[in-house]
């Protein structure tokens, strides 16, 4: 790990007050370098108890807090308010996840932090968010799931829908609150004022697991979600699993090139000999009688035989790993995205390091989680850092600002997690000139109807420039190396290589501009045993042991995460929140560098508790289906209407008091083998059949909002077609109304990644054509003259819109 002043965030304070929800807010600007002071009540936080617990240990706060010092404070005594109040006064971030109002019921809420430190950013995350019908209702990761979209859209077809494993509306909010906190603390670099983030993971959860007004996957053959059937989607024949001699293993054949490969593996069998096999369409209709094939094929013979083979011929192929593989496997270990480390006092266990890797380094676990109250003398003896500066506010309400104006960034990404990048910068105000080419087209330009830009492209590259720049030609490159000697980010997520086999690596940019900042994403890392393997969405989960996690536990077999196009909008915004710290970071030190994010390892990180208690506790990381581990009625239960369902997601004792009330049943509150948690856990069986009765005869969302309104967290299952009519997400102005010229209608788009007070809404300027903007960039930022360009472009240096393509 390097030193802390080496990173990116070094010399910033986060007063991190968040428990229980997102907590690894503070530990991801932890790792980045910032001084995060963790502040919990005298006796520890209530996650201390949080299962899963090992030795007395709860998992959850050592994976969550790791890197933090640690103190606790009295916040309803008022001498520990005052001191919460110094310690705000010179720190640069608070972070805090309590009920909307209870701050301000202690006089700590924003209004009252921003008047003792005007420069401080807060970040509150809440359910819900600040504001809207919805603001006072409790939730849980299932419930957010629900709500936001994911679990329509997950299980098999004609079956019950499935949650998927692991936290991840919570560890994803987590990214994207320190992704919307460093924008404004970016902001306030320039303005001087600081802000009050507010971020819902409702909202949060709907725009990066499978957002449905984003950018999508091949799984969806670009169709936009609002206008997938109404049932769980079929995408398994797609991305087909296959059972083989010691498990089971996935391809993912989409190019030619990659068909031509599995035809040869296949012996070159006659009846697929035919050209037309040679698309996805034409071997659709194949489907069954191809499959049969390659499952004769793959039966008798090992996963590591198989994917060695598939390997050799050009066949994207993975093995489905365990969790108890992952950890023992020798790539994550060999990259420092595993480590052994002691967890607690005396405990150690093996567990994901972190999200990224800077300048070439992990940056990431950098010590266990502190003890309670462990840093009190250290912390209370310290002198208080200045109050950061901060500008007066101008008279009546300071205009709101995009914090990226200004910047120049070359966006050489492509498909997903290449778009999302891109967009996500070009939303804040940075003049994103997407570079390509017609001979490597971007794959998400492709549409099957043949539009000339698809819904999913214009949501993914919104606000951007295009230039067509050839980069297999020696002019290409030279003209490359001139825009990059005046920009301050690079993009891209090619195949670990690609840029320096071009000779566009760091070492060749950075002498030419030694403030660039180069941010690469690919699928499993830039080195490690397994860094060349072909990545996609797909093979990535199946490596990381999601794909077995995933699945209907009542069929053989019933794996469901084919049609999600999970991690590449988290691993976009992962990376966003590095590029903004070494953007950060240069303005201390006048030097750029490169960030590196794997989209294996950022399922790994958001499934840390899990995999540190499945080293501590081997076995015990398995799929759970629809039923929670630790209380009852944790499931996912039917309703009445066509294919309706509520997720019920009870926490504790006094929500089922509640819950016993809202659905009538004295009864089950009487029984005294139900009133502990274990109790109900033991009794599972009969709590669901409670809860099913009255639901099955309960309108999913009628179900919501009574249980809501007894305090049960309940989430109705919501397709995203319906976010057009939630009340919650029109009150926050989730969605907003975007017009393409080469689409005729107008289309809603998602909004910014949270609300604040100094930082505007994005543009919603319309996506590209391939090359739309090539003159432009080579007039203004090239300084070519126009005769200088047509011969570019007549040569095939330089590229513009086909031919026949209207311009708008």
């Amino acid at each position: 790990m390097p030193a802390t002043g080496d990173l990116p965030l070094a010399g910033l304070r986060v007063i991190d007050l968040a428990d229980g929800k997102a907590e690894m807010c503070g530990r991801f600007l932890a790792d980045l370098g910032a001084d995060v002071i963790r502040v919990e009540p005298p006796g520890g936080a209530p996650t201390r108890r949080r299962e899963p617990l090992h030795d007395g240990v709860s998992l959850y706060f050592a994976t969550h807090n790791a890197g933090k010092r640690g103190i606790t404070l009295d916040l309803h005594d008022p001498a520990g308010r005052d001191r919460l109040l110094g310690l705000a006064a010179g720190a640069d971030f608070l972070i805090e996840t309590e009920r909307p109002g209870t701050l301000d019921g202690l006089g700590l809420g924003a209004d009252a932090l921003l008047a003792r430190n005007p420069a401080l950013v807060v970040i509150s995350i809440t359910d819900f968010g600040q504001s809207g019908p919805y603001r006072d209702w409790a939730g849980t990761d299932w419930t957010h799931l629900a709500l936001g979209g994911v679990l329509s859209r997950s299980g098999i077809p004609g079956r019950e829908p499935v949650v998927p494993p692991g936290p991840l509306a919570y560890e994803s909010a987590a990214v994207q609150a320190a992704w919307a906190g460093l924008l404004a603390y970016t902001n306030r670099l320039e303005t001087g004022r600081g802000d009050h983030v507010d971020c819902s993971v409702y909202e949060m959860t709907a725009q990066i697991l499978d957002p449905g007004f984003g950018i999508g996957g091949s799984a969806t053959g670009g169709v936009p979600a609002t206008e997938l059937p109404r049932g769980r989607p079929d995408a398994g024949s797609l991305y087909p699993i296959f059972p083989c001699a010691d498990g089971y293993v996935r391809i993912c054949v989409l190019a030619k090139r990659q068909w031509r490969g599995m035809f040869g593996w296949l012996g070159e069998p006659e009846e697929f000999a035919d050209p037309k096999y040679d698309t996805l369409a034409g071997r659709y209709g194949a489907t069954e009688r191809l499959h049969a094939l390659i499952g004769d094929l793959f039966q008798d013979r090992t996963r590591d035989e198989l994917v060695a083979q598939g390997q050799e011929r050009g066949v994207p192929i993975a093995s489905l790993l365990t969790p108890g593989e992952v950890l023992a496997g020798p790539h994550f270990r060999a990259r420092g995205g595993l480590v052994d480390a002691e967890i607690a006092p005396g405990l150690t266990g093996r567990l994901p390091s972190g999200y990224v890797e800077l300048d070439g380094v992990r940056a990431g676990f950098r010590g266990r989680a502190p003890e309670v109250g462990e840093h009190n003398d250290e912390v209370f003896a310290e002198p208080p850092p200045p109050t950061p500066p901060a500008t007066p506010a101008p008279a009546g309400s300071a205009p709101r600002r995009r914090p990226l104006d200004g910047l120049r960034v070359l966006d050489l990404g492509v498909i997903v997690v290449g778009a999302e990048l891109g967009r996500l910068l070009a939303d804040q105000g940075a003049e994103v000139i997407k570079i390509e080419s017609r001979a490597y087209p971007d794959g998400s330009r492709q549409s099957l109807t043949g539009e000339a830009i698809s819904p999913g492209f214009a949501w993914g590259h919104r606000n951007k420039l295009s230039a067509g720049v050839n980069l297999r030609s020696p002019e290409g490159l030279e003209l490359f190396k001139r825009l990059a000697a005046t920009s301050d980010v690079i993009l891209s997520n090619f195949k670990p290589g690609t840029l320096e086999s071009l000779g566009l690596g760091y070492d060749v940019i950075s002498e030419l501009n030694p403030r660039i900042v180069m941010a690469d994403s690919s699928a499993l890392g830039p080195t490690g045993p397994w860094s060349r393997r072909m990545g996609y969405g797909p093979l990535v989960r199946a490596s990381t042991g999601l794909t077995g996690l995933w699945r209907d536990t009542g069929v053989e077999a019933g794996f469901c995460d084919g049609i999600t196009i999970y991690p590449d909008h988290l691993a976009a915004r992962v990376g966003a929140v590095a590029v903004l710290a070494a953007l950060i970071r240069r303005r201390r030190t006048g030097k750029g560098g490169t960030v590196s994010v794997s989209q294996a390892e950022t399922i790994l990180t958001q499934l840390s508790t899990s995999l540190l208690r499945e080293s501590l506790e081997p076995g015990s990381f398995t799929a759970h289906g629809n039923s929670g581990e630790w209380d009852a009625p944790q499931g996912l239960y039917p309703c009445a209407g066509d294919d309706e369902w509520c997720v019920v997601s009870v926490e504790g004792d006094e929500q089922w008091r509640s819950l016993c009330a809202v659905i009538g049943r004295a009864d089950l509150l009487a029984d005294a083998r139900l009133g502990t948690a274990a109790g109900r856990r033991a009794h599972r069986a009969l709590v669901d059949a409670a809860v099913t009765a009255w639901t099955s005869h309960t309108p999913p969302r009628e179900a919501m909002e009574r249980l809501q309104a007894a305090g049960v967290p309940a989430g109705a299952m919501q397709r995203v077609i319906e976010y057009l009519d939630d009340p919650q997400l029109a009150a926050r102005g989730f969605l907003r109304e975007m017009r393409h010229p080469h689409i005729g209608h107008a289309m809603r788009t998602e909004n910014g990644p949270a609300t604040f007070g100094g930082v505007a809404d994005p543009e919603l300027r319309p996506a590209p054509l391939a090359g739309e903007h090539t003159r432009t960039v080579a007039t203004k930022l090239l300084g070519l003259a126009e005769p200088e360009i047509q011969a570019l472009i007549e040569a095939g240096v330089l590229e513009e819109p086909a031919e026949g393509v209207d311009h708008g």
